[in-house]
């Protein structure tokens, strides 16, 4: 009866309602005279205000379905998402501005040629294509609302911030803030890994026909942006990629920053920068780290880097790493902006400009204007877009060619990830909690009766004697709903068993590590030294995740000033980025032990 009488009352005050009741009353009042003007304008109104309604409508049921996207299978949801918005598109009235091709969008036909391209930015409909691109849209729009907070910042820069809204206006230092921000999440929750990890592939795996040069493996097009912050894994180029996606949702201007060669042209990413005021500060992904200013302090500009020779000398560990650049080296860097092709069309600010609210996220980006202020910038030769977007959907689709013809590569390519992205329960469960993690949705919403990413993170980690008991327990197999089919002999179930242990095994460590990690990124620093230390790496049930634990444990126990355990941690021998760390030792010595 309740939601009967509030569904009447949602009619009855409705403004098409109302428009309806005015013109009926407005009949009755003007008796036999002709005021048929007057009504057509108020039907008029009335029909205005049901479009409305109706568009609203097809909105809403778009950002719905990207908020359970994950949830969802891919294939419908992005036909739907994409209906949703067609209609709505139909029924908006064009602004008559002539639609052109951004300046820089000429940068990517190396890749796609230039009548494909002109096709895929200036088509009007929606297709499910554009889809993927909305759903990271919402995706690191979401986090970038919980991970922009004053808890998350680096110690070793919260003086220094403080101190430079007098020096570039508080305006620019909240920019390099939220920067701040962003790229010390993405160290912290995308375990580095080594840039080319071709060499690891196993002889007998066949190579898929990649164009340009690509190889399986390769250096930061072997997952797309998506896959690097829902695997929480990546190289370099892949950290670079998640944190300016990050700042373009924060409405921070940010580039990759690339050497090109004198020979060939070939562009290597060194460094993202982040512009505030009229400065370009420096962020280095291989080493976890932003670059220190002169004399160690805060953040090195371009303009700094480019000028003292000891910005970047300080980079080398003496006795262990030397640093491969030097002040020569860097003298002239293109900007390559992180945007999709798709981010410049008209269709997409279209859109943009339609969501309000909570809804808002970001949509297009005036690249040739956001050039333009980044080829001010002395030691800025150029500004491009990056390729690497491109590159990477390439190589997903000629991958998922090869994964429907060969089986042996299709074992290869799935079975690393099939934990988190395999259609069984296990990974159903895994994955709604890293959503509901990177969406920063930790707790449960017992109104809504929707777990949250602890609780899901907890219900993958089945006790190691129930795990090992799985081969020989038939009622534990049955609780698993797992049952030997018909035509299988029992060696060959036992493989399967087996290999579920392995499955079970990998997804428990993995939501061990992540829910490590929610406590951390929720201030309980305290609670997530404990599980990174004695839960992550206990040595017994050692991991991939085995570095980027040392490093968050570091981390962690910097809030509690434990300082020897941080340099311990930090100066690690078992750790691949320990060039990064051991910089870091070395300015937290510095910065509290001196």
């Amino acid at each position: 009866m309740l939601h009967s009488a509030k569904q009447a009352m949602t009619f009855a005050f409705s403004p098409a309602s109302v428009l309806a009741c005015m013109a009926s009353a407005a009949v009755l009042m003007t008796g036999c005279t002709d005021d048929s003007e007057t009504v057509r304008r108020i039907q008029t109104q009335r029909q205005v205000a049901l479009q409305k309604q109706s568009q609203q409508d097809h909105l809403g049921e778009t950002v719905s379905l990207l908020s359970q996207f994950v949830g969802l299978n891919e294939e419908k949801a992005s036909r739907q998402i994409s209906y949703h918005l067609n209609q709505w598109s139909q029924n908006q009235s064009g602004d008559g501005d002539p639609v052109k091709m951004p300046e820089l969008a000429s940068t990517l036909t190396d890749v796609l040629p230039e009548e494909n391209l002109r096709g895929e930015v200036l088509r009007d409909d929606f297709q499910p294509s554009d889809v993927s691109v909305l759903r990271d849209a919402y995706l690191f729009r979401q986090a970038v609302q919980w991970i922009d907070n004053p808890i998350r910042e680096d110690p070793l820069l919260v003086d220094w911030l403080k101190g430079l809204s007098g020096e570039i206006g508080e305006d620019a230092a909240s920019q390099l803030r939220t920067g701040c921000r962003l790229f010390d999440w993405t160290i912290r929750n995308v375990a580095v890994e080594p840039l080319d990890s071709s060499v690891s592939v196993p002889p007998q795996v066949p190579q898929p026909p990649f164009p340009f040069g690509m190889k399986l493996e390769g250096p930061g097009y072997r997952q797309t942006l998506y896959q690097t912050i829902w695997r929480g894994r990546g190289d370099s180029i892949q950290r670079a990629n998640v944190f300016t996606a990050l700042c373009e949702q924060a409405g921070v201007i940010s580039a990759v920053l690339a050497r090109q060669s004198d020979e060939d042209g070939v562009l290597t990413p060194w460094a993202v920068g982040v512009l505030a005021g009229d400065q370009i500060y420096l962020f280095e992904t291989e080493l976890g780290l932003p670059i220190p200013g002169p004399d160690q302090v805060g953040i090195a500009t371009l303009e700094q880097a480019r000028k003292e020779p000891t910005v970047m000398r300080r980079l080398d560990v003496a006795g262990y790493f030397d640093y491969p650049l030097s002040r020569t080296d860097i003298q002239q860097s293109v900007a390559l902006l992180n945007s999709r092709m798709q981010a410049i069309s008209p269709r997409m600010k279209k859109l943009e400009d339609g969501l309000t609210g909570d809804r808002r996220m970001t949509l297009y980006v005036d690249v040739d204007a956001v050039a333009e202020k980044l080829d001010a910038i002395p030691g800025v030769a150029g500004v491009r877009m990056w390729t690497l977007p491109l590159l990477a959907d390439i190589y997903q689709a000629e991958a998922r060619r090869m994964v429907d013809r060969d089986p042996l590569f299709s074992f290869y390519y799935t079975s690393r990830w099939a934990v988190l992205e395999g259609q069984d329960e296990m990974a159903r469960n895994l994955s709604s909690g890293r959503w509901q993690h990177l969406t920063g949705q930790f707790a449960d919403d017992d109104i809504e009766g929707v777990k949250g990413a602890r609780t899901r993170y907890l219900e993958q980690r089945a006790p190691e004697f129930e795990i090992s008991d799985l081969r020989i327990n038939v009622d534990l197999q049955k609780r698993y709903g797992l049952r030997r089919g018909l035509g299988i002999d029992s060696s060959q179930y036992d493989q399967q068993l087996q290999q579920i242990q392995m499955f079970m095994r990998l997804g428990k460590r993995t939501a061990t590590h992540w829910l490590a990690l929610v406590q951390y990124d929720d201030g309980r620093f305290a609670t997530a030294a404990n599980w990174f230390e004695k839960r992550v790496l206990d040595e017994d049930q050692m991991s991939m995740w085995e570095d980027s634990a040392r490093y968050n444990l570091a981390r962690a126990k910097e809030h509690a000033e434990e300082w020897d355990e941080v340099e311990e941690l930090l100066k690690s021998e078992r750790t691949y980025s320990g060039h990064g760390n051991r910089l870091r030792a070395r300015l937290i010595d510095k910065s509290f032990r001196e």
